[in-house]
């Protein structure tokens, strides 16, 4: 029986194996194209922000902060453009 470490990360691969972007070559489609494709895929599925984010951990203290701090750096965005 698997500890309860291992089963965590069985669930990840299998969350991350299921949000791969995947792009099929069409017939005649230079590599270039498909790889630009490929790469916006990616962009618009936030594959990259996501491994960004799971790259290291933050203690929920830590991650409440950062997020009162970005929304504290939107709300000044959104005053500074209403004043423009």
């Amino acid at each position: 029986m698997p500890g309860p470490r291992e089963d965590g990360i069985a669930d990840r691969a299998r969350e991350v194996s299921s949000s791969l972007a995947e792009v099929k070559i069409n017939e005649g489609e230079s590599v270039e194209s498909a790889l630009r494709r490929f790469k916006r895929k990616v962009q618009q599925e936030d594959i990259i922000k996501d491994i960004k984010k799971h790259s290291y951990y933050l203690k929920p203290g830590d991650k409440r902060r950062a997020k009162q701090a970005l929304a504290r750096k939107r709300t000044r965005k959104k005053q500074r453009r209403e004043t423009e």
